[in-house]
């Protein structure tokens, strides 16, 4: 009897030191869910180094960006409030995420006005085009941040993982995209904010299930709703990421077909191709190492033999490097006497 007691004390012991830390817990993710100025201040400088960082398509100053990751503390609390249908924790984290959103988007605008930049390098264009890769890298980066979240030792996680989801930059080049009234440009980098957006609060809500913070029964219908907006996205991932591999494929066949097959390149040096599929017809830009000077005539036959083999129209993009060979005993022997 005695010992039946005892434990019924230690359960009774071990189910208030788990109120308690669920207590912690949604108290912690109220004020991280919380719009206050210490959150709008991150939002400004976040979004200001990131699309500063864009602009001069500089990624070390856009990782910098990645590491203030203001807008990671509310969604978390937006998957806990909705997993325990906690309203005010759902209803906070849900405001502080949209005027963060929207802040940043204007800020960007503001600043795309301001600068003028006619066209955006690879840092901005990288961020139009998603595909299920980036959903997969939201979802793991998620889970890693709902778990650090109940589990204080791998806390120091958060900055890694807000590096690898990158919440704002997409949204920096929303705002970009729209100064410049280039739509498909803000177009895909909305997709791109979405599916961070969806993949970390799905990834978290089933950290928060999985540590025992929520349960099932209560949480099913906030999953399923969650689950479900995320398959919506799948649709466009999907397509995009079928066309990331038609495109290395192709980049691949183009390459073998310019080295192999053409005469012109047996006496170049390729040192680079890149293609830019966002321009119709795609621009191949050939970075090559050449003594001889190459004519629009050969590229205009490269290119003709190119639309043949690939079967469809491509524009060819020569960037030559000149090369030229200095030996010894090219030197005149007026300047030979002048050294000695």
């Amino acid at each position: 009897m005695l010992n039946n007691l005892r434990k019924r004390f230690q359960h009774f012991r071990r189910k208030e030191a788990e109120l308690v830390q669920l207590q912690q817990l949604q108290a912690d993710l109220l004020t991280e869910a919380t719009l206050d100025s210490s959150y709008l201040a991150l939002i400004v400088g976040s979004c200001a180094i990131a699309t500063f960082g864009l602009l001069a398509n500089s990624a070390a100053v856009i990782i910098g960006a990645m590491i203030i990751a203001p807008l990671m503390l509310p969604i978390r609390g937006l998957a806990f409030g909705a997993l325990q249908g906690d309203i005010p924790l759902f209803r906070k984290g849900m405001i502080a995420i949209t005027v963060g959103t929207l802040l940043a988007v204007a800020i960007a605008f503001s600043l795309g006005k301001l600068v003028g930049i006619p066209s955006y390098d690879s840092e901005v264009l990288a961020r139009s085009a998603p595909t299920l890769l980036d959903l997969g890298i939201a979802i793991v980066a998620g889970g890693i941040s709902g778990y650090a979240k109940v589990q204080p030792k791998i806390s120091g996680s958060l900055a890694g993982t807000a590096i690898a989801v990158a919440l704002m930059p997409p949204i920096c080049v929303i705002g970009l995209g729209l100064s410049q009234g280039n739509w498909s440009l803000s177009w895909g980098a909305t997709l791109l904010y979405l599916t961070n957006l969806l993949g970390i609060t799905l990834a978290c809500m089933i950290a928060f299930l999985f540590t025992g913070y929520a349960s099932l029964r209560r949480a099913h219908r906030a999953l399923l709703w969650t689950l479900a907006l995320t398959a919506i996205l799948v649709v466009p991932l999907g397509i995009g990421f079928f066309r990331l591999v038609r495109q290395a494929q192709l980049e691949t066949s183009l390459k073998q077909a310019l080295l192999n097959r053409t005469v012109t390149f047996q006496r170049l040096g390729l040192l680079k191709i890149q293609t830019n599929w966002s321009m119709n017809p795609p621009e191949v830009y050939l970075n090559v190492r050449a003594q001889d000077p190459i004519t629009p005539r050969q590229v205009s036959l490269l290119q003709a033999f190119v639309e043949r083999e690939m079967q469809q129209p491509f524009t060819l993009v020569f960037v030559v490097g000149q090369v030229q060979e200095i030996r010894a005993n090219d030197a005149s022997p007026v300047r030979e006497n002048k050294e000695n």
